[in-house]
């Protein structure tokens, strides 16, 4: 046998030792909304690593399952995270859960999925709940085109670069909100995107679950007199493109076809070239841009 064939034989065998990732969706807050699947699995790994070991232990005390547990979270996720693919290295088997939901999806989990992959780790995911894709399927807004934005980020400046992204999104978007800053999000929103449909969802899957189909501003109108309790999700209807079409003919109207061409003939393009992309922008013909052309000229 050559030093090849033995080179592969051993990865071969190192990888069967390996032990598999199992990215479990646990409740988002009605526990029968768990598969069999993940309970069976959450029963035979070696071990779980859970966001919240406390919160989880509820879950798992219902189930009757009595597997090991260990703590994965913000603040451990890289240190912790080799720990568990050392034990993944040794042939264990781990599942990793959250505290509700798809791990994965605004948490941690990411963070060990990336590392697995890199360190050649099967990772398989067993699906289930998931509050953004709940939100949306009642939301009563379009769901074939839609973006998942989690919560805006604290740090005032990168939060109003990414209201700034918003604003022209033409897909339905998707936010995470802690009920204390709902009101505050809902007016930035309202501020920065301007009126639009939305849902608020709160309590998704429990006793007291509300969906609110309304606007940002009679959302914001409403939860300014009402306390919201419970975690929220957003979901906002994206921009039209219709609008968003007339906007940018109306920014080029600004300018003159001369000069709207010559920009594209600085950035390269030949002259039939920038008249057929000025012709484009405008919402016009090529000939009316090419008469217009012969005007200035005469």
């Amino acid at each position: 046998m050559g030093a090849m064939d033995q080179k592969k034989m051993e990865q071969e065998e190192l990888c069967q030792r390996r032990g598999t990732l199992y990215l479990c969706a646990t409740p988002i807050g009605n526990l029968e909304d768990i598969t069999l699947r993940v309970i069976r699995t959450l029963r035979e790994v070696d071990l779980i690593a859970a966001e919240d070991t406390r919160n989880s232990r509820k879950l798992l005390n219902h189930f009757e399952i009595r597997t090991p547990m260990t703590s994965y979270h913000e603040y451990n996720k890289i240190e912790k995270a080799r720990t568990l693919i050392a034990k993944l290295q040794e042939g264990k088997s781990v599942a990793l859960i959250t505290d509700a939901g798809t791990p994965g999806i605004s948490d941690p989990g990411e963070e060990l999925v990336r590392m697995c992959c890199e360190a050649g780790i099967e990772v398989t995911s067993l699906p289930g709940a998931c509050a953004c894709v709940t939100a949306l399927t009642l939301s009563a807004l379009p769901t074939r085109r839609f973006c998942f934005e989690a919560f805006l980020p604290a740090d005032k400046k990168e939060r109003q670069q990414v209201l700034e992204e918003l604003k022209d999104e033409t897909r339905t978007v998707i936010l995470y909100e802690a009920p204390h800053r709902l009101v505050r999000t809902l007016g930035e929103l309202q501020e920065a995107l301007g009126d639009r449909r939305a849902s608020v969802c709160r309590e998704l899957t429990k006793k007291h679950e509300t969906v609110q189909r309304t606007t940002l501003s009679e959302a914001f109108a409403w939860y300014e007199t009402h306390e919201p309790k419970g975690e929220c999700v957003i979901v906002l209807e994206g921009r039209s493109r219709a609008e968003l079409s007339q906007e940018e003919q109306q920014d080029w109207a600004q300018i003159s076809i001369r000069a709207h061409v010559e920009l594209y003939e600085s950035r390269g393009l030949d002259h039939k070239e920038a008249m057929k992309q000025a012709a484009k922008d405008r919402g016009i013909l090529k000939r009316e841009v090419y008469a217009a052309l012969l005007q200035e000229t005469e």
